[in-house]
């Protein structure tokens, strides 16, 4: 099925491209989201980290202190979703190799 597509929802992702630093997003997203909306999204990112390296639920609940249901939507995702966890974690990961050390 998927998250159906609209004129609104490609003006919001175009909007989101348009962000060039950490701190545009921050302003931007205050202002578009609540915190609790902003510190969920991050949250779930978290988890598909935890998840996506190898962390079991019981290890995730413990890292994040959300519930199972939750890392299980998360999972799912993962495993099943539109593949868009995916791409952001690899490039994530990326650019973690990138970094001088």
């Amino acid at each position: 099925m998927g998250l159906p597509k609209s004129k609104q929802t490609d003006e919001l992702f175009v909007s989101i491209l348009q962000l060039k630093t950490i701190e545009e997003c921050y302003r931007y997203f205050e202002d578009l989201c609540t915190i609790q909306e902003v510190r969920d999204l991050g949250l779930r990112l978290e988890i598909a980290k935890a998840l996506d390296g190898g962390d079991s639920y019981q290890a995730t609940i413990e890292k994040t202190g959300v519930s199972t249901a939750t890392i299980g939507r998360v999972k799912r995702c993962l495993l099943y979703g539109a593949g868009g966890y995916r791409l952001v974690l690899d490039r994530l990961r990326g650019l973690e190799a990138e970094e001088p050390r």
